[in-house]
């Protein structure tokens, strides 16, 4: 039996190449080693492989290979030697003295010209040597009133004097009311709540507080969908869908606690709507303990309480801004109110409703009515406006306005014969217009171009933006010849008291209504219907 010598089998290991720094030389004329600047790695090296005239310290290349005996040095050469660099520019210092330079600009004359002597017009202003010869002598100018007289013409008749616009005093303005605050709740008991769950759960958790128990559903239906694409086995729903119903009533309790604590921080300022949403979801917790509880009576409490002075501050606005002639504003605070149902006071209805009333004259512009009619259609003293008279003719955006507002005012549609049809849609508040958002370069080129511009988008209302009986806003009803659909702004009274009486001191704006009722915010409250004031008070 002959059997065939073993032979070595090496595992195929990547050589590397590293720089080695020669520590010392052993007595079998084998050099030990280390990589340059480092303890590891290490080893040792035959001579042969060394070059010659080499010594300790010298930093050389080597290429090893690393396996399971360790590092085997394969071979080692020197390092190269860097270049010089070569053509280089030599700055030599000049032997000239250092000479410094100051510039100071000519003065120019307010015609644009300098000062520079002679007369100009003599000299080479158009590049002449000489003076100008093609010109013949300039006469002496007739005086200023003959001027104009042109000889063999007809006579300039007189300018005409053009009438003077009448002047009035613009209302002066009332004091805002700081902004109210909005709650901004941190995740203190969240994740108390999270941190006693196991680690397992805590996933499940999250998704009940982003979504509830349907975003719990889509999280496995997308899990199922993808283990069956990979050939898995499905997740079984019923279990993590149990688990999540039961975490959620605990994450609620937490999740609105961590509200009403901030809230509550706050109660002063806060928002009246942020209130209201906290005491309204308290009634939807399960099983709340008894901190919870007193929490929710204390918000309760606090709710009550800041509706009171809402109120006030709300009636107390009003009639500030009827005494100084700001009408319109006082309209459209009358239809913000703080609270639903809230009763107008009959004193301030007939005082509202007389100054509306003196505004809607003959002699008031045709904007002055549009702006007017839109702001005291929705608002709660609406059966009590009774224009003064009529204006002749009657502009066509006040005809259109007329008849779009015919079924909330038709005692004065029919001062304009306009009868209103009983089954038209109750019309809603006009909406703001948007700004132009175009690049103004983008427009002048398309103008430049000969191309029409980009068509404008139309105005998109804000999402939580409702009119009366808590339903969306739908574009207003279309009236042929009705204006544009944008806002009407105040103009200033004609009717305006000569001496009104400003209150001294007015709090802030209820936080249900924009600070500015003439430009309202993009958040503005929706308007809550107001108890309307019948003609007996």
């Amino acid at each position: 039996m002959v059997t065939e010598p073993k032979s070595e089998i090496r595992c195929g290991a990547m050589s590397r190449r590293i720089e080695i720094e020669l520590t010392s030389l052993r007595d079998d004329g084998s050099w030990t080693w280390r990589a340059a600047g480092a303890r590891e790695p290490r080893g040792v090296v035959e001579s042969m492989m060394v070059p010659s005239g080499a010594k300790v310290g010298e930093v050389l290349r080597a290429e090893i290979e690393a396996d399971l005996d360790g590092n085997r040095v394969l071979s080692v050469s020197a390092l190269k030697a860097k270049n010089e660099r070569t053509g280089l520019l030599q700055i030599l210092p000049s032997d000239k003295p250092f000479q410094p330079v100051t510039e100071q600009p000519a003065r120019r004359d307010r015609r644009g010209g300098d000062k520079r002597g002679g007369d100009r017009r003599d000299g080479d202003r158009r590049g002449r040597s000489g003076p100008r010869s093609d010109r013949g002598p300039r006469g002496d100018r007739p005086p200023k009133g003959e001027r104009n007289e042109r000889a063999g013409g007809p006579e300039r008749e007189p300018r005409p004097d053009r009438p003077r616009r009448a002047f009035s005093e613009p209302p002066p303005e009332l004091p805002t009311r700081p902004k109210p605050k909005r709650v901004r709740a941190h995740r203190e008991h969240v994740d108390a709540v999270l941190s006693e769950l196991p680690e397992a759960q805590r996933t499940i958790a999250e998704k009940v507080l982003a979504g509830g128990l349907p975003a719990v559903r889509t999280a496995i239906e997308a899990q199922n969908r993808q283990n069956v694409a990979e050939g898995k086995e499905k997740i079984p729903a019923e279990g993590l869908l149990t688990l999540a119903e039961n975490l959620l009533p605990r994450l609620r309790i937490a999740e609105w606690r961590d509200r009403a604590v901030a809230a509550e921080s706050i109660i002063s300022d806060v928002d009246i709507r942020d209130l209201r949403q906290i005491v309204v979801t308290a009634a939807q917790l399960v099983a709340p303990d008894e901190d919870t509880r007193a929490l929710v009576a204390r918000m309760q409490a606090a709710l009550a309480t800041r509706q009171e002075v809402e109120t006030k501050n709300w009636l107390d606005d009003i009639a500030a801004a009827t005494g100084v002639g700001r009408i319109v504003r006082a309209l459209r605070m009358s239809s913000q109110p703080p609270k639903a149902g809230v009763r107008f006071p009959p004193m301030l209805a007939t005082q509202l409703a007389n100054a509306t009333s003196a505004g809607l004259s003959s002699e008031a512009p045709a904007d002055r009515w549009s702006a007017l009619l839109e702001a005291a259609a929705f608002s709660p003293i609406r059966t009590l406006v009774a224009p003064v008279s009529v204006p002749s003719p009657v502009p066509d955006t006040v005809m259109a306005t007329v008849t779009r507002l015919a079924p909330l005012m038709p005692q004065v549609a029919a001062l304009f014969g306009v009868a209103p049809d009983p089954a038209a849609k109750t019309p809603r508040p006009l909406q703001p217009p948007r700004p132009d958002r175009t690049k103004a370069s983008d427009t002048t080129g398309r103008a430049d171009s000969g191309k029409t511009g980009q068509k404008r988008r139309p105005a998109e209302r804000s999402p939580g933006a409702r009119g009366e009986r808590g339903k969306p806003r739908r574009d207003p009803v279309s009236v042929k010849g009705a204006p544009a659909k944008s806002m009407p702004t105040e103009s200033p009274s004609p009717e305006a008291p000569t001496s009104p009486q400003a209150p001294t001191e007015v709090g802030p704006t209820s936080p249900e209504r924009p600070t500015s009722p003439e430009r309202p915010t993009e958040m503005a409250p929706p308007p809550q219907p107001v108890a309307p004031m019948d003609s007996a008070g």
